[in-house]
Parts: C-alpha cells; structure tokens; sequence
C-alpha cells in the first residue's frame, strides 16, 4: 500500500487536502470521492528526505513549481485563446471558478501558461478576485484582458465576457495571420533571389573576367562597375580583408534590430510610425488594420460594461500606432470634459470620414459599441482586399525589378563579348 496526498474540493467548493492509503492512483481516486470530495491533483507521497511532514513537503514543491520555468516572454496567443474559451464554457456549465482553474490547470502540458495558472489559482485560493489574481501575471494577461475579466465580475457575466474574449482574440489573431502570410511569399522570393546573385557575383562573373583579361578586350563602363561590384562580393579586391557577402547576410537582421532599437525611443517611435503610415504602398493597409483593431477593442470593452474612459484609455495603448495613440488621447480628454467622441477624431483626420459618420450615430443612438463592431467587421474584410491588392501589386514589381537586375548583368557580361567577336571577324577578314 502507497501513501497518496491529494488536493480536492468538498460539495460547497471549497479546497480540502489530505492523504489516503491505496494500492494504486485510480483506487486512491475512489475512496477520496468515497468521502465526499472531488480530487483535483492526487500524486503518490514520495519518500522523506527530512523531517518535515508531507503536506509541508508537497506546498513546499509545489512553491517551487509556480515559481520556476517562467522563462523569457509571454505565452502564445493561440494557447490563451483556447484557454479563455474553455474557462467561457466551464464558467457557463456553473462550475465554481476556482475548480474550473484547477480543471484547465491539470490538463495543460509543463510550460508557463500552467506554471501561471498555478499562481491564479493559489491566488483564487487566497480570497482575490480573478481579474486581480490575473493582474498578477502580465505575461499571459495583459491590460486589456483583466478590466474585460472585471468587467464580467462585477456585472456578473463572466462567461458571456470570456466569450467575448476569446471572440476579439481569434479575430485579431485571424486578421495577423492573413498579413503574416501574405508577406511570406515576397520575402521567400527577395531570399533566394539575393542567394542567386551572391552566387552570380562569387563565382559566375569572375570565370567571365578570366576570358576578358586573356582576350585584352576594352570592358565598357558597365561591365567595370559589376566586376568591381562581384570583387567586392567575393572579397578579391587588393587589400580588402572581408569578404562583401559577410557584410550582406547579416545586414536585414542588423536593419531589424536597428529599427527596433529606433522605435524604443518616444520620438523615434513617433517618426516610424508616421512614416509608415503615411507610406504610399503599404500606408494605406496599416491604417485600416489599426482602424479595425481600436475599433474592434474598443466595442468589446464597451459592450462589457468597462467605463467608456476606462475603455478609451486601454484601447489608446493598445492600439499600435502612435498617430492613433495620439487621436485617442484627445478623445479620451473630449470625454472628460463632457464632449462626444466623433469630433475629435475628425479633427485628427486619421480615420475615413464613414468610420467618423458611423461614430457620431452610434453615440446619437447610444449603439456605440454595436457601431464599432460593424466597423471592424467592415474594415476587416477591406484589409483581406488590400492584402490580396498588394500581394497582386508586388507579384509583378518583384519580376519587374529582379528582371532588371538580371538584365543588366547579362548586358554587362554580352557587351564584351560583342567587342572580341567583331575584333575576331576584322582580324578575320584581314
């Protein structure tokens, strides 16, 4: 016979923990819901290595687990929008909170969404709300996430809330993947074909230099300034110690880190931000993706009963951009003073003149949130359209530029050996 040590929860819901003497788990499992009790962790007691008693040993442990394996970051989206719809649906079948956590605590494989669940529920477990257990841990749970989950708490709706949630999240997560992949086809195509002419510059042109130096042939200026360009590539100019192509492979990932390190700075921030914005190709994709995402946030929260300044507030620093960050403060201080919400964003002229119209409705009718969430729904399906225009845009530039690109190489390559076939036929003709 093992020694089991169990944690459970009695009819009123409320923790108990204790042992049990079984032969095996599923045994120790009956005779603890023999008692009465619903077992959300049974584990078989390991042996002492002091002199602490086993309930001592097991919290000891447990401490341990809730507060190693963090790790770096934050969990993964996709992860915690399964995780608010199944807390949605435990909520809505009237299980009490604090078991439903542990259920979906349980279930979950070893990593941080479990090691932070473990804290909510001790949390829970010690008399905080959820929205402040969760406050806790902003990792997984964001600004926005707790005051909807406070919202549902205090109107007494956390399920129809959670939905919500899980809702807003899969859509703004759906709305990412389509820009995401969109951008994949141009960036493997850019990729291969930098590889081919890193190729070209190493290895092809200088074959074509050896036969234009034994033949003594005059090179025209273009053909001169792609040798000097493969030299440089391949690292065979006099005195060149590196080699262009270690310069050339890490350049994107140092342009990227450069742009990041850019963005951390507020006026840096506030000049990329305008400057993509407001760029001719991609400018317009941009701002209907942030119109959809505000607005989508904002009507979520409104619709859950958060304060429309409270509301204003989360969804500015969420946002993403800093010109709509701006707009949205000037809103938030609009409110404040007793103004509406419509004629400040028009002032800001970041918005299209219909998405102000529908605002300025939707107050008049008191039909805000409803308005905004036709007005995500609508500019979600305009990002689909314009992220199938630019893909059909940049399919034809790329050919057009790598055509170019591989042209001219070849005119600087066939321009010589135009020169050595006219000096043979004269030679010839002599």
């Amino acid at each position: 016979m093992a020694t089991f040590v169990y944690e459970a929860l009695n009819s009123a819901g409320k923790p108990q923990k204790g042992t049990v003497e079984a032969g095996t788990t599923e045994e120790a499992i009956a005779r603890i819901k023999s008692q009465g009790f619903y077992p959300t962790s049974v584990r078989e007691q390991q042996a002492k290595k002091g002199g602490g008693p086993p309930d001592a040993e097991a919290m000891k442990g447990k401490a341990k687990k809730k507060g190693g394996g963090m790790g770096i970051g934050g969990v993964g989206a996709k992860q915690l929008t399964a995780f608010t719809r199944q807390l949605s649906t435990l909520q809505d079948a009237g299980l009490p909170l604090l078991r439903s956590l542990q259920i979906l605590e349980s279930q979950l494989k070893p990593g941080k969404l479990k090691n932070i669940l473990m804290g909510v529920c001790e949390e829970v477990e010690g008399g905080s709300s959820l929205s402040e257990a969760m406050g806790k841990f902003p990792k997984a749970f964001n600004h926005l996430y707790v005051k909807m989950v406070n919202a549902g708490e205090i109107g007494g709706v956390l399920d129809i809330i959670l939905q919500r949630l899980a809702e807003f999240m899969e859509k703004s997560q759906r709305l990412q993947r389509k820009i995401k992949g969109a951008m994949v086809y141009p960036i493997v195509v850019i990729t291969i074909a930098a590889l081919i002419l890193t190729g070209i510059m190493v290895f092809i042109i200088p074959k074509f230099e050896e036969i234009f130096r034994d033949f003594g042939v005059a090179l025209p200026w273009l053909t001169m300034k792609l040798i000097s360009t493969s030299r440089w590539v391949a690292g065979t100019n006099p005195g060149q110690s590196i080699p262009g192509w270690i310069v050339l492979l890490p350049s994107p990932i140092i342009m990227i880190a450069m742009w990041k390190l850019i963005r951390k700075a507020g006026p840096g921030r506030a000049a990329t931000d305008t400057m993509l914005l407001f760029s001719p190709v991609f400018g317009n994709l941009i701002r209907k993706t942030v119109i959809a995402r505000f607005t989508r946030t904002l009507g979520t929260l409104v619709s859950a009963g958060v304060p429309i300044l409270e509301a204003v507030k989360i969804t500015k620093e969420t946002s993403g951009n800093y010109v709509f960050e701006k707009a949205l403060q000037k809103v938030h201080d609009s409110i404040r003073e007793g103004e509406g919400f419509a004629a400040p964003l028009r002032e800001s002229k970041t918005c299209d003149a219909i998405v102000v119209n529908m605002i300025d409705v939707g107050e008049e009718t008191g039909e805000l949130d409803a308005m905004l969430l036709k007005i995500a729904d609508n500019y979600d399906e305009e990002v689909d359209v314009a992220v199938a225009a630019l893909v059909s845009l940049l399919e034809p530039l790329m050919v057009v530029v790598l055509g170019g690109i591989v042209g001219t190489i070849v005119v600087a390559m066939f321009l010589p050996l135009v020169a050595m076939i006219q000096s043979l036929q004269g030679g010839g003709a002599v």
